[in-house]
């Protein structure tokens, strides 16, 4: 895929306490501590603590979270998904 044919992907963050994303393909894993996403320009880990995803909409690509949000770090997609290829590549 090449960047223009990527989906815009934006993300808003207020006061460290909400933080709303678009471009949101997937969610991977979640708890009070971290979510992990995915949008077309890479995977996103979200720390802190208090995490709870208040809205997670796939078909508009919508994610918010709302907790006291410490650090957001972007990947690269990974190639491989799920947790067995993970294992056994």
């Amino acid at each position: 895929m090449q960047e223009n044919e990527k989906l815009k992907h934006t993300l808003f963050l207020e006061n460290r306490e909400v933080m709303e994303l678009g471009g949101i393909k997937s969610v991977g894993a979640f708890n009070e501590e971290e979510v992990n996403a995915s949008c077309d320009w890479g995977d996103i880990l979200i720390k802190g603590s208090s995490l709870h995803i208040e809205v997670l909409d796939l078909e508009t690509g919508t994610l918010k979270i709302r907790g006291k949000i410490s650090a957001f770090v972007y990947s690269e997609a990974s190639k491989t998904k799920g947790f067995m290829k993970r294992i056994f590549s």
